[in-house]
């Protein structure tokens, strides 16, 4: 899993970059299910001091240039999985988008997983994806299941910004 025609042949839908969904997520169903944050190349990333990601419970989000720099996974589109709703959450993929998309833009809001994105210096043209779950599968069970088949793809490593399976 590599590239986001990797993701559409998944089934994944959207492709949207944050930029448009900052003005309007109404694109984004309010279903349970999985989401990606994707890059449209595969250049070397520039990366910024101070992200955009807001301070949740008053922690920094940013990290050090170097932590980035080895974080980094090279030559793939795909930065981020992640999930929304199932189990006990209530968070579907509208909700869930839009909080990560509000701590993108500088807000107090619980979605420091994924931070990593926000100091990259094209954040607001990366694009969100992302594909309802089946009514008999978990998201964390398809949000692993995606994440492995990443790691089996890319010598072990997670995806750029998620910082735990």
């Amino acid at each position: 899993m590599n590239t986001k025609k990797d993701l559409e042949n998944l089934g994944f839908k959207g492709f949207i970059p944050v930029k448009e969904l900052l003005l309007d997520i109404s694109a984004i169903p309010n279903v349970n299910g999985v989401y990606a944050v994707v890059r449209n190349n595969t250049d070397k990333p520039v990366f910024i001091e101070k992200g955009t990601g807001g301070h949740f419970k008053g922690r920094n989000p940013n990290v050090d240039l170097n932590t980035l720099k080895i974080k980094w996974v090279e030559n793939t589109e795909i930065l981020y999985i992640g999930k929304a709703g199932g189990g006990s959450s209530k968070n579907r993929l509208n909700k869930r988008i839009k909080q990560y998309l509000d701590f993108g833009n500088g807000k107090d809001v619980g979605h420091w997983g994924g931070r990593y994105i926000w100091q990259l210096k094209d954040s607001s043209d990366l694009c969100f994806c992302w594909k309802e779950t089946e009514v008999d599968t978990l998201p964390r069970d398809e949000e692993l299941r995606l994440i492995l088949e990443f790691k089996e793809s890319h010598e072990g490593k997670l995806p750029f910004a998620n910082l735990r399976e």
